[in-house]
């Protein structure tokens, strides 16, 4: 970024807007490309394409990107050429504005991480500008030239193709004027600011240049905003647009001696089509009524939240206390219980504000999809049906990199090329399909399909040195070894024994989920994931065992039920597996107490007299405890530092007390356990815990 002006306040929101815009751009050329390969025409992608672009451009020459408006507008002037040609994109043109796009995002990270934005590579522009010959069947066809009263501030920081868009808007009818604009303390009051006075604009004009000029200014402003319009409009209407005096309007340019040959007389309808283009959407998007609201933000609101839902805790305790010495408490319990149901109203607006649509957490899919067509050389078809579903911001940031891995393996190692695919009857056209299910207890379920050729347990376990997995779970865990690959090298796509591994620590250890894989040699594979929809703010159970207190999600128990050790079962030759009778059927039971390695405090044999039924691999298994000590609203610290994270626990939290309270996962508790249980049963003389 250049300019004298420091604009680091207008940075955030430019990039949020930028990353929007740039996800909608990939979306509809990527529908176009649909379009094109089908032979077909798709204006509405194309037009919305040309909106996302010349929004980026106008936003980008505001905060002075030089390189980014550079791209972005010659990648607008071959989709003008596409739709006046009905909506129809030559199919050549789609890979050059593919790499324009990759540009722009790539310029837009770098602000992002606080850099400067890289020029323009080498021949992108003339790639880009060639676009346009193609299209249109001639040479380039200048407009006619018109002399611009610019000052020199001013000229020195126009680009050619902006001068160019001057110049040939003048040329064309048009008038070519400056609009200043002067902001100022009571008018931001007011809500008018650059961004609301851009809106307006851009109802009456094409804006081809914002730029920020510091220095005194009308009204004794040191700052002005002067936009460089190309319009029909009058000088009222674009004066009250910008707020009225001290405000200005004054023009660029005269008419020009003759009109542009060629192109001209088409070019009044081609602006007429991008201001529609412009104003439609542009209208929809704002009037929506939304408001985009930084993270950090939501964050300090739920942490905020979060302080008033462990004080409530202790209130809760103190008031109990008052009860038990006989004070009359049935007013604060009364005050308590609206407390309590204030506090949850509060988290359920909360976390809807923190909700984000899964759908678009996935809109990048598609471009990794096209990119693996193009890499792997297999046709490969990705249906997305995850309807409305929702997904907290900080579960869906995590859990983005883990369906990543799965879609991009499910491409790379799961699908055949098309002529393995044809010899075995199967369509040339791979498909991957990720699909939701509808939340149940505070869980979503995710599954990434695909109808590929399976995978061959008996290569897994040759590769991974053991014995071949008998069961799916078994499979799934030489899968997710560590450094396990089914590749020799690594390749630009896959085969550095990262992926799997990686998807079970996101979805297990990170958010307390669960990751199922159901695959049938020939026929495909499906990856399961159940994730929890919020990660910070649960209803829990909270217990005693072994003298200690753990909480652990409702969300995440079946069931809870007595336990009479008198009716517990023992099968001979099981190994020591206990059983409990739960509705006629036998249910394996855990020691708690044991899996912690606690012994309890009078050396009973940790059976327990309450049981937890969680799900662990799709089965009904109960967690013994001691005692059940009710359910509250609890806040989840997660055990971030790597030396204190232990398989199992989910983090950790204050019921009110201030003394820190273990969360468990108990299903990947159980899981780490008998694992380790298994291996301890390799050697000899040890005994098998229960």
């Amino acid at each position: 970024m250049t300019g004298s002006v420091d604009l680091a306040d207008f940075l955030p929101a430019y990039l949020a807007e930028a990353e929007e815009l740039l996800g909608a751009a990939h979306r509809h050329l990527l529908a176009v490309e649909a379009s094109v390969r089908r032979g077909l025409a798709h204006p509405r992608a194309v037009r919305e394409l040309f909106r996302a672009l010349h929004t980026i451009k106008g936003l980008s020459a505001m905060v002075d990107v030089e390189p980014i408006v550079s791209i972005a507008h010659w990648m607008e002037t071959s989709l003008r050429l596409a739709d006046r040609a009905g909506g129809r994109l030559p199919e050549a043109s789609v890979e050059p504005l593919m790499e324009g796009l990759r540009e722009i995002e790539g310029r837009v990270r770098q602000l992002a991480a606080g850099k400067q934005a890289a020029p323009v590579p080498a021949g992108l522009l003339e790639r880009l500008e060639a676009l346009e010959t193609a299209a249109s069947g001639t040479g380039p066809t200048k407009p006619a030239s018109a002399a611009l009263d610019l000052d020199a501030a001013l000229s020195s920081r126009l680009s050619t193709a902006e001068r160019e868009q001057l110049t040939a808007g003048a040329a064309s009818g048009k008038r070519a004027v400056r609009l200043d604009f002067v902001p100022s303390a009571e008018r931001a009051a007011s809500g008018i600011t650059i961004n609301s006075v851009r809106e307006r604009v851009a109802k009456l004009a094409e804006t081809v240049k914002v730029l920020p000029l510091s220095g005194p200014a009308a009204g004794g402003s040191s700052l002005t905003f002067a936009l460089l319009l190309l319009t029909d409009a009058g000088d009222d209407a674009l004066l009250e647009a910008a707020g009225g005096p001290p405000g200005s309007v004054r023009s660029l340019a005269s008419a020009p001696a003759a009109p542009a040959p060629a192109r001209a007389p088409s070019e009044p309808e081609l602006e007429a089509v991008a201001s529609r283009v412009d104003d439609e959407p542009e209208e929809q998007r704002r009037g929506g009524g939304t408001l985009r609201v930084e993270v950090s933000r939501l964050d300090e609101a739920m942490e905020r939240l979060a302080a008033l839902v462990v004080n409530r805790s202790r209130l809760t305790r103190a008031v109990a206390a008052l009860t038990a010495a006989g004070a009359p408490t049935r007013e604060l319990t009364a005050i308590l219980q609206e407390n309590g149901r204030q506090l949850r109203d509060m988290r359920a607006a909360i976390i809807r504000l923190r909700m984000v649509k899964v759908a678009d957490v996935l809109e990048r899919l598609p471009l990794l999809v096209r990119g693996l067509r193009r890499s792997t050389g297999k046709q490969v078809r990705l249906e997305l049906e995850v309807g409305d579903a929702e997904l907290d911001k900080a579960v869906a940031d995590r859990l983005l990199p883990a369906l990543v891995h799965l879609v991009r393996n499910a491409v790379d190692h799961a699908l055949e090329s098309p002529e393995e695919r044809l010899a075995a009857g199967k369509p040339e056209e791979g498909v991957v399909r990720l699909i939701t299910h509808g939340a149940a207890s505070g869980l979503l379920e995710l599954c990434v399909i695909d109808d590929g050729r399976g995978v061959d347990a008996r290569a897994v376990a040759a590769r991974a040195g053991v014995p071949i997995p008998t069961t799916q779970d078994a499979l799934l865990e030489v899968l997710c070894r560590p450094g396990f690959s089914t590749r020799d090298a690594a390749d630009a796509t896959s085969g550095r024994g990262m992926g799997m591994d990686i998807v079970r620590r996101i979805t297990v250890d990170q958010l307390g989920g669960e990751l199922r894989l159901e695959t049938k040699p020939g026929a495909g594979t499906t990856f399961r994931l159940r994730v929890p929809l919020t990660i910070t703010l649960l209803d829990a159970l909270v217990f005693e065992c072994a003298g200690l207190r753990y909480a652990v999600a409702v969300g995440s128990v079946e069931e809870l039920i007595d336990v009479d050790p008198a009716k517990l079962v023992r099968p001979a030759g099981a190994s020591g597996v206990v059983l409990v009778e739960r509705r006629g059927s036998a249910v394996p039971v855990l020691s708690l107490e044991r899996l912690l390695g606690r012994e309890g405090p009078d050396g009973r044999n940790g059976a327990g007299v309450k049981a937890l039924i969680v799900r662990q691999r799709g089965e009904p298994v109960a967690f013994a405890v001691d005692r059940l000590l009710g359910q509250q609203e609890i806040v989840l610290r997660t055990l971030e530092d790597p030396l204190v994270r232990v398989p199992g626990v989910a983090g950790a939290t204050d019921l009110g007390d201030g003394q820190p309270t273990l969360v468990l996962d108990l299903a990947a508790l159980g899981a780490a356990r008998s694992g380790n249980s298994r291996r301890r049963e390799s050697v000899p003389g040890r005994e098998r815990a229960t």
